[in-house]
């Protein structure tokens, strides 16, 4: 049985296979790739040849026997261009000091008519942190130290909150960069909870346009033009 971390990876890929289709994918780039799992899920879904990036460098050794795990700059990628035919990049943007730069270099590195999936918290969430590997406490706390953020007007990734983007922020971003993006939070999350206990909700919050401030997470994907 996957883990909700393995479960929130493969929904994605899932929804970025239907989206390519029947074009080949070869070589990944994981901006933002953490202990180096995510690289390891995507190298064994595509079939293709990762590179993971990540400032920290603890990186799991056995992620690392599945994918190329690299210490790297996101702003300033040691990597050729137009090398990529996937680019995945999931809750990494909003730990960045200049996102619009990561994801200049993010397009310079991925070919053209290449793929990518950018993901980050939602600053118009409600409540945030839902699925979280963490406990309650954890999440309780979280929400709690956000809010007050809000309430000092502070809720910006670079005033030091975990803030992430409006759904409008990351659309305007992805679509200056790359020049082409679909938003996929509601289909991603429809398929994350589809058939549980939550689906009701996902489906009506959907329907009447709310979920931009229901759901944690946004998402997009689209390709270089």
């Amino acid at each position: 049985t996957p883990t909700m971390s393995d479960r929130k990876i493969e929904v994605l890929c899932r929804l970025l296979a239907d989206q390519i289709g029947g074009q080949s994918i070869g070589d990944v780039l994981v901006v933002g790739c953490g202990r180096g799992t995510e690289a390891a899920f995507l190298a064994d879904f595509f079939s293709a040849d990762v590179i993971g990036i990540d400032l920290g460098g603890d990186f799991d050794p056995v992620a690392a026997e599945r994918a190329d795990l690299r210490v790297m700059d996101a702003t300033d990628l040691d990597l050729a261009d137009d090398s990529f035919d996937l680019i995945y990049s999931f809750h990494a943007l909003e730990h960045i000091d200049d996102p619009d730069k990561a994801l200049a270099e993010m397009r310079r590195v991925l070919r053209p008519g290449g793929w990518y999936c950018v993901g980050t918290p939602n600053r118009s969430r409600l409540i945030g942190y839902l699925g979280s590997p963490t406990s309650l406490a954890n999440t309780v706390r979280w929400n709690l130290q956000d809010y007050g953020m809000r309430l000092r007007g502070r809720f910006r990734n670079e005033l030091g909150a975990h803030a992430g983007f409006t759904s409008g922020e990351l659309a305007a971003k992805c679509r200056a960069a790359f020049g082409q993006t679909t938003e996929v939070t509601d289909e991603y999350y429809t398929q994350l909870y589809g058939g549980g206990r939550g689906q009701p909700a996902v489906s009506l919050s959907t329907s009447i346009g709310v979920s931009r401030f229901l759901f944690p997470c946004v998402y997009f994907t689209g390709q270089r033009r």
